[in-house]
């Protein structure tokens, strides 16, 4: 699948609407629909600025109207099924042969609905949940995990290389969801020893600069290490990926260990750790935010 598209994007938050400047700015003709008109609004009025082709759409089912590629990204699950599946969705107006990519975070089981409903169309479908946040997305380097059948990777990943550093077929239907929620069970397991260890070496009166150096080229290097110890240490987490969105990943991927029949000891007990978290009005800081919950201790 080369050359100019047209493309339906639906859902321009922090990660949707960078990807779709992307898309626009790889030559396709990029229409957009957001349910809160005014973001549809300031994403056209930027890529105008620069230049770019685009238009808004006022519904789902008009922005997909004719177009060859629909992508979403949204919420949850319920905000996807209404983009899709309800009275003005996308679905409604897909043709045959046109390509579905999600990259919503929502549950295995919703992608594989998505997925049985496109069979029905005779459409491709992709469950492509993405991991890099909001920098990730501005810089088009996002990692990819997608779900679907070989022939609609192949149509979809040329599309996707538009703000992807990293794209993996992980296996069928639903397989990209969940792979997002072993992505995200590591990210809490990773921040909740990252925030014992940053109060450890506060109490202990280490330069956390300096432990930072010390530990970040060997086995405990982490990408939350990396880009995370220093703004825990100094306390801000106005940025970054919301705890509150972070709890909606981590409940279905409970969801899904719970019908597969496993024990989640540690996603469960940083997940009450966040919850907590959101009882304290933090719902809106970034996920390191976890590191508030433990006091400093007495400094050495």
């Amino acid at each position: 699948m080369t050359g100019t598209k047209s493309i339906t994007f639906i859902g321009l938050g922090v990660m949707g609407a960078p990807m779709a400047a992307h898309l626009a700015r790889a030559g396709h003709r990029v229409t957009v629909f957001n349910r809160t008109a005014s973001r549809a609004a300031d994403w056209l009025a930027k890529a105008e600025a620069e230049g770019l082709n685009g238009k808004i759409a006022a519904t789902p089912a008009e922005a997909a109207t004719g177009a060859e590629v629909v992508i979403t990204c949204v919420g949850n699950d319920d905000d996807l099924e209404q983009v899709t599946l309800g009275p003005d969705g996308a679905f409604t107006a897909m043709d045959a042969d046109t390509l579905y990519i999600d990259h919503t975070t929502v549950s295995a089981d919703m992608a594989r609905r998505l997925d049985t409903y496109a069979k029905t169309r005779g459409f491709g479908a992709v469950d492509a949940p993405v991991s890099g946040g909001q920098a990730g997305a501005e810089n088009g380097k996002l990692a990819i995990m997608c779900g679907g059948s070989a022939k609609a990777m192949e149509r979809a990943t040329p599309i996707m290389e538009s703000y992807a550093a990293r794209i993996v077929h992980v296996g069928g239907a639903g397989a990209g969801q969940t792979t997002k929620m072993a992505n995200q069970m590591c990210i809490a397991g990773t921040l909740g020893g990252l925030s014992e260890a940053i109060r450890l070496s506060q109490a202990a009166g280490l330069d956390t600069d300096r432990v930072l150096e010390a530990i970040s080229g060997g086995a405990a290097q982490s990408w939350q290490m990396e880009n995370r110890w220093k703004t825990m240490v100094s306390g801000e987490f106005d940025f970054g990926f919301a705890l509150d969105w972070m709890r909606k990943d981590l409940a279905y991927a409970l969801a899904e260990a719970d019908r597969l029949g496993l024990e989640t000891p540690v996603t469960s007990m940083v997940d009450t750790f966040y919850k907590e978290l959101q009882d304290m009005g933090a719902g809106r800081q970034d996920t390191s935010a976890l590191i508030r919950r433990l006091p400093k201790g007495d400094t050495k």
